[in-house]
C-alpha cells in the first residue's frame, strides 16, 4: 500500500477521530474505533463503532459517519479518517466499510495508522476494483 506524511488538515481530521473514540459502544471487544469525515462541502462528520450482542449486527465507524454525511445531505466525500486503539499497530478500514465509501468517494483520502504511524493513502490502494453499478 502507498503511504505519504498526512498534511497538517489531515492529522487534525485525525484528532477529531480519536476524540470521538471514547463514544463508542463497544462492550464486547472493548475496541473502540472514531471515524471523522470531510465532505466536498467541507462538512466533518463524526462517526464511532457501535456493536450488538448480535455480532452481525455491529456497526463500524466508518460507515456511522458516512450514513450519518448522508442524512445531512452528502453525497461527495473527500477525506475519512480512522482512529483505533493504540495496541492496533495497522487498523485499516474492513471491505465493507471501504466499499460504502467508495459509493460517494471513489478516490477519497484515508487517513490512519500503519506500523505505528499515522499515514495517508487513498481508496483505490486500500480498494482496488471496487464494485460498481454506475461511473
Amino acid at each position: 500500500m502507498q503511504c505519504r506524511e498526512p498534511t497538517p488538515e489531515e492529522l487534525e481530521l485525525y484528532a477529531l477521530a480519536a476524540g470521538a473514540r471514547p463514544r463508542a459502544y463497544v462492550p464486547y471487544s472493548q475496541f473502540a474505533v472514531g471515524a471523522a469525515l470531510r465532505t466536498a462541502e467541507g462538512l466533518t462528520v463524526l462517526g464511532v463503532n457501535v456493536e450488538n450482542a448480535s455480532y452481525g449486527m455491529t456497526v463500524c465507524a466508518e460507515r456511522v459517519a458516512a450514513v450519518r454525511a448522508v442524512a445531512d445531505g452528502s453525497r461527495a466525500f473527500e477525506t475519512i479518517a480512522v482512529a483505533c486503539p493504540d495496541h492496533a499497530v495497522t487498523a485499516t478500514p474492513c471491505g465493507a466499510c471501504r466499499q460504502v465509501l467508495s459509493e460517494f468517494g471513489p478516490e477519497m483520502t484515508v487517513v490512519l495508522r500503519v506500523d505505528g504511524n499515522v499515514v495517508a493513502t487513498t481508496l483505490p490502494e486500500l480498494l482496488p476494483g471496487a464494485f460498481r453499478l454506475r461511473e
